[in-house]
């Protein structure tokens, strides 16, 4: 029995890696093979990524990445096709809800391979971004659906998803940052890029913050990023921020003309476990990532969300998440109040504990195996 475990940019690996961990571990478990799609290719992905995941190199790197999203996403179909006849996989898992969680969803069901989906049923209601038309298509076609919240057990129902196939399971992204936080502390993160800032404001007694920003809505858009902007710059009136910058939101920042203060210190993309060591101190996080607003609940560290919906409200209902929207003032408002120690005291969810791979595993290993 064979498993293709589907992948195409780098959160994708995170939420593979601790399924790639479990499937390892268990002896009876199918046989797998991890396929990176090249959706992104990023030079730093290199055997030092893998390594610091606990998981092997892609079996096969199918490099098709670029394009628009229609040419992106027909690549991927064409590649993942041809793969799929050279050897047919028994079952083909995706997760999230990138371009390559749709194009090889789409490819394995015409081909009559049952389709497993983790992170199912998440919504934001929000069609204008690609990631909902993903994750509407994908689980319109899935057999299985691996759940991280009550939220999406529900969406799902609704949808007319098949009680059986439904299973809440926890996140496999908790499990992945849960793993590396443990990891983290026996690293040497001195050569970590943004260690001697983070340092350097410690052993000042002082706390930080930590920004992210790269969705079009808030960053392609000048006067919303210029709106941003602002509130971040009051904010770091009071407390220093470091903003490591996502390519297209520098290339805004200098289009726009926008001047963040000498408060806020850019420094480019981050390897996980560097960023993982950056924000897991922060004060607070301020982002409009969504898998950023898991991590941080799953620690327990503050975060502003700077959007105007989530599809992962049980960050926010139970977790450390607040949602501001993109208004200034409630950005800031929000921020303040952490700093002042009125800010919310969220709790990790439940099934949050770092063990949903290995549920993931027992049933699919159930299932596949028949």
């Amino acid at each position: 029995m064979l498993i293709y475990l589907v992948a195409g940019a780098r959160p994708n690996f995170m939420k593979i890696a601790p399924i790639v961990r479990a499937l390892q571990a268990r002896p009876d478990a199918p046989a797998f093979k991890i396929i990176h799609t090249g959706q992104h290719y990023d030079r730093e992905m290199n055997d030092v990524f893998f390594e610091e995941l606990g998981i092997p190199q892609p079996d096969v790197f199918m490099a098709a990445g670029g394009g628009s999203h229609a040419q992106q996403t027909a690549k991927i179909m064409i590649g993942f096709e041809e793969l799929c006849q050279g050897e047919r996989p028994d079952a083909v898992l995706v997760v999230g809800d990138v371009n390559s969680t749709l194009a090889c969803s789409i490819v394995a069901k015409k081909l009559n391979i049952p389709v497993a989906h983790v992170e199912a049923g998440l919504r934001s209601f929000d069609m204008a971004m690609p990631e909902e038309i993903n994750r509407l298509v994908t689980d319109s076609i899935s057999d299985w659906f691996f759940v991280t919240e009550p939220a999406a057990v529900e969406h799902l129902r609704r949808e007319g998803k098949k009680e059986e196939a439904i299973h809440y399971v926890g996140h496999v992204m908790v499990d992945n940052v849960l793993y590396q936080a443990d990891k983290l502390t026996r690293t040497d993160t001195s050569g970590f890029e943004t260690s001697a800032w983070k340092t350097a404001r410690q052993q000042a007694g002082q706390r930080y913050g930590v920004v992210t920003l790269h969705r079009p809505s808030n960053v392609d858009d000048a006067a919303m990023f210029t709106r941003i902007a602002g509130a971040l710059k009051d904010i770091a009136a009071d407390l220093p921020l470091i903003f490591p910058v996502h390519p297209r939101t520098r290339a805004n920042l200098e289009k726009f003309g926008i001047d963040l203060g000498p408060n806020i210190t850019l420094a480019g993309p981050q390897a996980y476990m560097a960023f993982l060591n950056l924000w897991k101190d922060a004060a607070v996080v301020l982002t409009d990532s969504g898998g950023l607003q898991e991590e941080t609940t799953a620690l327990g560290v503050p975060c502003v969300t700077i959007r105007e919906n989530t599809e992962r409200p049980v960050t926010v209902d139970e977790g450390s998440n607040v949602l501001a929207g993109t208004d200034p003032a409630v950005i800031v408002a929000e921020a303040r109040k952490i700093l002042r120690g009125e800010g919310k005291q969220g709790r990790r969810p439940h099934l949050w504990d770092g063990r949903a791979a290995e549920r993931i595993v027992d049933i699919l290993t159930r299932e596949v195996r028949g």
